[in-house]
């Protein structure tokens, strides 16, 4: 027998007899019976048990009662948003330039801007580090300098951080086999001796490479936009293709080692064209057999055999990893070219290394181009440096956005340098 109709067979024959005692009990010169307490009391009992042998006959036939949350929910295509209260968005990035072998000059850098504690830990102060390439040569430090670099990225990756690395022309120098400038003292670091080629070309490091450094990134502020590296224009079907179509796009930075040379040919999709590019050029040097010695003292081997003109364009003089003409040229006619080359890669400002400055971090075109390479190394002496970027998104009351980027200079010597402010309202965020 069901149990609702179970429950209703018990309950009833108590409800009928509970009413017939209680009429007996009211006739009765002494009132209603003692144990049945007052007239209140017994109405409040009798209505309980009314309400369950309701309850009993009709639970067969209820919906259980599912619990609404408090905030109102609006579904859009890909997300949902919480209507009130809106929530203000924030994320701060370090740059930082050539290392070039340095180990004691990057961490007096990092615990200054504040990424490393006093341990050279992740600090969890800021949300994203980005080295630009050139951690190789110059110097003894490399090993000590490329395992920091991938303890960083799990520390940081265990607190929501992220670490992007990226690829300067001397570690593709290094795999190539060019080698002029790997110092005596450095290589007998590597243990055992003579294990220096296979780790710069089929052994550890060459794998760090492969894994965990790009040729070039793209940084959106916001996470509406996509992850690191989330490709502009945006596939169509993406998760992030109406944000980046819409007041927040270009709301990003790029970051190479060289720079994006306005005549470079593989500028989109944007970082993965240049990207793609690099993982072939790497796999292809990975692969000869016999690894060539490299020069010096023997001759210089070149590109492998099967490099394609696009790979041999991207270590080109304008490709990515040597361009210097947003350094080095005169700023009137840079400026009047960067903001093709931002349109093209959906961002605002673009950051690169490589050219030294050896004063200040180099801002140009109204802090749309950063160069970031001061010779932080003790082989070149220069100011020791790192770029940040503070990025908040915040409402504003009564409707609408202020968005602001705040983008500074931090010296550990002198006093930092307020680079470029920008602010911008919007009405809304599609």
């Amino acid at each position: 027998m069901p149990r609702g109709t179970t429950l209703a067979f018990i309950a009833l024959p108590l409800l009928a007899l509970s009413l017939a005692y209680y009429a007996q009990s009211s006739s009765s010169p002494l009132g209603p019976a003692p144990h049945l307490g007052t007239g209140v009391q017994f109405s409040l009992a009798l209505s309980g048990l009314i309400e369950y042998a309701q309850a009993a006959v009709q639970a067969p036939f209820r919906f259980k009662p599912v619990e609404q949350p408090e905030e109102v929910v609006i579904d859009t295509d890909e997300y949902e948003y919480t209507r009130e209260p809106r929530p203000r968005f924030s994320r701060k990035i370090i740059a930082v330039g050539d290392i070039h072998g340095d180990i004691g000059n990057a961490e007096r850098i990092l615990q200054m801007a504040g990424v490393v504690d006093e341990n050279n830990d992740w600090s969890g102060k800021v949300d994203v580090f980005v080295q630009t390439g050139d951690i190789i040569d110059r110097g003894d430090d490399t090993i000590e300098l490329f395992n920091w670099m991938e303890d960083l990225r799990e520390q940081a990756l265990a607190v929501n951080g992220i670490v992007l690395s990226i690829l300067g022309n001397h570690e593709y120098m290094n795999a190539i086999g060019d080698w002029r400038y790997v110092l005596e003292s450095e290589k007998k670091t590597f243990e055992p001796r003579g294990s220096r080629l296979e780790a710069v070309t089929t052994g550890w490091l060459a794998d760090a490479w492969a894994e965990n450094y790009t040729t070039a990134a793209r940084l959106p502020l916001h996470g509406l936009l996509g992850p690191p590296n989330t490709d502009y224009p945006v596939p169509d079907g993406s998760a992030f293709a109406r944000a980046n179509a819409g007041p927040l796009s270009h709301a990003a930075f790029s970051f190479v080692h060289g720079g994006l040379a306005p005549t470079y040919p593989n500028l989109q999709p944007f970082p993965s064209a240049i990207n793609n590019l690099g993982s072939s050029l790497l796999h292809r040097l990975r692969e000869r057999k016999p690894q060539p010695q490299p020069h010096p003292p023997s001759s210089y081997p070149g590109l492998p055999a099967g490099t394609t003109r696009e790979e041999a364009r991207l270590y080109g003089s304008d490709g990515p990893l040597w361009y210097r003409g947003w350094a080095d040229e005169d700023e009137r006619k840079v400026c009047r070219m960067v903001d093709e080359v931002l349109e093209k890669t959906g961002t605002r400002r673009m950051v690169m290394g490589h050219t030294p400055q050896f004063d200040s971090i180099a801002a140009r075109c109204d802090g749309k181009v950063l160069v970031i390479d001061t010779g932080i190394s003790h082989a070149y002496g220069g100011a020791l440096s790192a770029l940040s970027i503070e990025y908040t998104l915040e409402p504003v009351k009564g409707g609408g956005w202020k968005e602001q980027e705040i983008v500074k200079a931090l010296y550990a010597d002198h006093d930092d340098e307020l680079l470029s402010v920008s602010t911008r309202d919007l009405e809304n965020l599609w």
